[in-house]
Formats: C-alpha cells, structure tokens, sequence
C-alpha cells in the first residue's frame, strides 16, 4: 500500500511539476536580445539550431570533447534504455525480443559513461570549483538506478512477469502491487525518488533548452528591433 501511494505521488508530481515549469519558462519575458553568435538569422535557422543541440550537442561538442563524448553516450544510451523498458508497459511485438540485447548493451554503456562523467567532478578543478552538491548525488542517483538495473539483469534474475503486471498497473491507475523481489523494489524506490525531484533539478534543462533566449533567438538586431515584453506600448 506504501509503495502503491509513494508511485503515484512520484508520478503526479513529476508531471505537475514538469507542466508548472514549462508554464513558468513559457511566460519568462526576454528583455534582452542575447543569442549566442554565430547565431542564425531566420526562424527555420533557429529550429535547426535548437534541433542540432538536441541531438547532437553541437555547443558542447565545441567546449569540450571529452566531456561531449561522456555526456553524448549517456544521453544516446538513456534512450536506448527507455525504449526497452517500453515492454514492461505495453504487449510488443515478436520482433522487439530480437532488439533487446541492444538495450542490454545501452545499459551498460550509460552507467560507465555516468560513471565517468562522476570522476570527471572530482577530477577536473575547474569542474569541481563550479559543482554542487546536488551535482554530485543527482549523477549517483542515476548510477544507482543504472546499477541496479543491471544487476538484476545479470546476476539477481526477478520475476518479469510480475513486474510488468505491477508496472501495467501503475500506468493505467488500475493499482500497484510491488513484486515481492527486494532489488527491484530497490530500483524502482530510485526511479521514484527521480521522478519527484525532476521538476526541481537540472535535469528540467530537457525542457529548458528550447526557452533559451541564447538558443531560440535570431541574431537580427539591425534589421528588427526588440522590444522589452516589460515595457508599456
């Protein structure tokens, strides 16, 4: 009953509070004109621009390439691994068994790359100077996450068919049984722990990103003026 509770609080307050930030950086005026040059002149530029950061990291890949290629892995592989939990939700077809050692694979590839991403805090100065303590347990939450994971998929096997009667439950709202199997109450405890303090952490730069006015504005001040939304008419 606990555990069916703490998931759907997790969950509504992930999506609450992913909406109220979306609102908030939405109504967030610009005053000012800052895109960061070279900066494109056109809206199909700025969506191109916007497009390329997420799924390539251009601006980071520019700073700094180690870091890009830790912080490109650990992205690529979350995706990986999202798509593979997706049969734990849903009924999928024959052909998505085939695919799964792919998301094996991204399993392992995103936890050494957070792992690396961890020693990178505590290894570069100027990255420790500027890191937080939040910086810090939000990279071993993940690895937490990730580890367990992996755990369970390697050495403490639970019961598959268990977990996604539980997890199809939880989704639908038709209620949440936790499998009797200690590791995955574990993992899922930290996916919950995730879910409720999204919202309130960096990771909301998955939404952030495309309300950056150094991102999504046009270098065109010569040929339009930008008028400060704080102003009066």
């Amino acid at each position: 009953m606990l555990m069916s509770l703490l998931a759907y609080l997790a969950l509504a307050i992930f999506l609450a509070g992913f909406a109220w930030k979306i609102f908030q950086y939405a109504r967030s005026p610009a005053p000012l004109l800052i895109p960061t040059t070279p900066a494109p002149l056109t809206k199909i530029g700025v969506a191109w621009r916007l497009f390329t950061e997420v799924a390539f990291f251009n601006s980071l890949f520019k700073g700094n390439k180690w870091t890009w290629l830790f912080g490109y892995a650990f992205h690529a592989a979350l995706v990986l691994v999202l798509l593979r939990h997706v049969r734990y939700f849903a009924d999928m077809p024959h052909w998505f068994a085939e695919v799964q050692i792919f998301g094996v694979i991204a399993g392992i590839v995103m936890v050494g790359a957070l792992g690396m991403l961890l020693i990178r805090r505590f290894w570069v100065a100027r990255t420790r100077y500027i890191s937080s303590p939040a910086d810090y347990l939000m990279l071993m939450l993940l690895l937490a996450i990730g580890g367990t994971g992996l755990l369970m998929k390697f050495a403490f096997r639970p019961d598959i068919v268990s977990i996604k009667e539980a997890m199809v439950g939880w989704v639908t709202l038709r209620g949440f049984q936790t499998p009797g199997d200690v590791l995955f109450a574990v993992h899922f405890a930290l996916v919950l722990v995730l879910l409720a303090i999204f919202p309130f952490s960096k990771l909301m730069h998955l939404g952030g990103l495309f309300f950056s006015p150094s991102r999504n504005q046009t270098d065109t001040p010569r040929e339009h003026r930008h008028v400060n939304p704080w102003a009066a008419p």
